[in-house]
């Protein structure tokens, strides 16, 4: 993932919502939205669970260097 795309997922995991994650990063609902279906497509991902889950495994990955 990108770190833009990171930022999001983790938005997602702490159970944010686009508005929410949007309003947080100060983006716009749709620069959220885009960085959302980037990432489903990316990882042939179906739900925003699954992206939790993998910005879950990125951040344990990033604190192991």
């Amino acid at each position: 993932m990108t770190p833009a795309e990171l930022r999001v997922a983790r938005g997602i995991t702490d159970g944010g919502s686009n508005p929410e994650i949007a309003a947080e990063l100060m983006l716009s609902t749709r620069t959220v939205q885009t960085h959302v279906s980037h990432i489903l497509a990316k990882f042939s991902f179906r739900s925003r669970v699954e992206i939790a889950a993998e910005a879950a495994r990125q951040s344990r990955v990033g604190q192991e260097a």
